[in-house]
């Protein structure tokens, strides 16, 4: 199924699509609070602002149609002062549970690597949850990415 998967560039019509991604997981309780429609409304104006000349984020989505997407993924275009070049951050992959495995994470995570070199990045970087599935599957070694055992990821809630 790999070489038949089509990558695009997210559009606000996909809106619902990903919301409906994000709340089926189930991971982000702070999102279940308001309604579905809000969180279209949220999402459509993140989409806009990707697109708005700031070039700091790019959104792909898997070619299912329009406002019929079953993956996305988020990287954000990061320039770093101790780099050579900037990196880009895979700041989300969702992929729907019964679509997994059938290589469109994979397709998603080649598309943001090759905008990563034609953008002239140093290297391309996700973050995940040791206890999500796909860590405990060694997906993302299965891609190229290598786990960073030396670093520690902090945040501060705000």
């Amino acid at each position: 199924m790999h070489s038949e998967i089509a990558i695009r560039c997210a559009q606000a019509e996909d809106a619902r699509s990903i919301a409906l991604i994000l709340l089926k997981t189930g991971w982000f309780p702070h999102l279940s609070g308001d309604s579905v429609e809000f969180q279209i409304e949220r999402i459509e104006t993140l989409l806009a602002l990707s697109y708005n000349g700031s070039d700091c984020r790019s959104v792909y989505v898997d070619e299912a149609g329009v406002s019929n997407v079953f993956a996305y993924l988020t990287v954000q275009w990061l320039p770093y002062l101790f780099l050579s070049a900037p990196e880009g951050y895979i700041s989300e992959i969702f992929v729907h549970d019964g679509l997994r495995g059938k290589g469109i994470g994979k397709s998603l995570i080649e598309t943001a690597e090759r905008e990563s070199r034609e953008r002239g990045c140093s290297r391309l970087m996700l973050c995940n949850a040791r206890d999500r599935d796909s860590c405990q599957r060694g997906v993302y070694q299965k891609f190229g990415l290598q786990e960073r055992e030396s670093i520690a990821n902090f945040i501060l809630k705000l």
